[in-house]
């Protein structure tokens, strides 16, 4: 049986209705202080003070395999709250907590297979969710922008091995913004209408997994909104990393694109 640790987003809504057609009904837990979406079912709510006897009561239940899917910040632990099957768990998600977000994500699926538990990754169960290899949109990338993708990875390379986010922004071979706390919607929205130096017009936005990253979980994630933020941020494409990201609505994504004349690379990993 599957639980799903769904986070905020669309990603969960859809593995939980993907199950459902395969005649399937996951278990859906979620962490308290990030609902997630999907309707009509009572999930498992949880503290994580309380992960271990979250994860024995899903033994108990009969889960054998686990996906995190969603958008999930990183909660703050209250060692009065913490119950005697966390106990033991403690030491390392206080670390894993300070360390950053890769860092409590390697902690948690650390503790999920100490537990016995398959951690299952979203795409491995919906494969249909990564982009085939290649240029889906009728709009091409230039010279210029391929060259703007070789500084975007190793831009990735650089902030991704220092936690910080998935994604960045560069024109002309020069950042023009990185993602961080508030995501890839916030990085564009915050270059959207701003004047920007001559010779620095267009650009890429760029996004792929983290150097190292554990690929079962939190990969990076693309769709018709992030079409629009970057129409609206005046860039002339995306490019994204072939198996690393998702492309959630594929047709409706391809279709706003080439509606705002914007392409969409699906680019081999270097």
């Amino acid at each position: 049986m599957l639980a799903i640790l769904a986070g905020e987003g669309r990603l969960p809504v859809l593995l939980y209705q993907h199950m459902l057609e395969r005649g399937q009904t996951p278990v859906v837990v979620e962490l308290e202080g990030f609902p997630g979406q999907i309707k009509g079912i009572t999930p498992i709510r949880f503290r994580v003070e309380h992960l271990g006897t979250l994860l024995a009561d899903l033994e108990r239940r009969g889960v054998t395999d686990l996906c995190l899917v969603g958008r999930v910040g990183r909660p703050k632990l209250d060692p009065n709250a913490v119950d005697k099957a966390t106990e033991p768990f403690v030491p390392g998600i206080t670390a894993a907590i300070q360390s950053g977000d890769d860092g409590a994500l390697r902690e948690v699926l650390f503790i999920i297979e100490e537990f016995g538990f398959e951690l299952r990754a979203v795409h491995e169960l919906m494969p249909e969710l990564l982009p085939e290899l290649g240029v889906p949109t009728k709009a091409q990338p230039s010279e210029r922008d391929r060259d703007d993708v070789l500084r975007a990875d190793e831009i990735i390379t650089a902030i991704g091995s220092a936690d910080i986010g998935q994604a960045c922004v560069v024109a002309a071979g020069q950042a023009l913004a990185i993602e961080a706390f508030g995501g890839t919607d916030w990085m564009l929205a915050s270059i959207a209408g701003k004047r920007r130096p001559e010779g620095l017009e267009g650009g890429i936005l760029y996004k792929a997994p983290k150097p190292g990253q554990d690929r079962r979980a939190d990969l990076p994630v693309i769709g018709p909104a992030t079409v629009a933020g970057v129409k609206a941020a005046k860039l002339s494409g995306i490019v994204i990393e072939e198996g690393g990201v998702i492309m959630l609505d594929q047709a409706a994504t391809i279709a706003a694109a080439d509606a705002a004349k914007i392409f969409i690379w699906v680019r081999d990993t270097p």
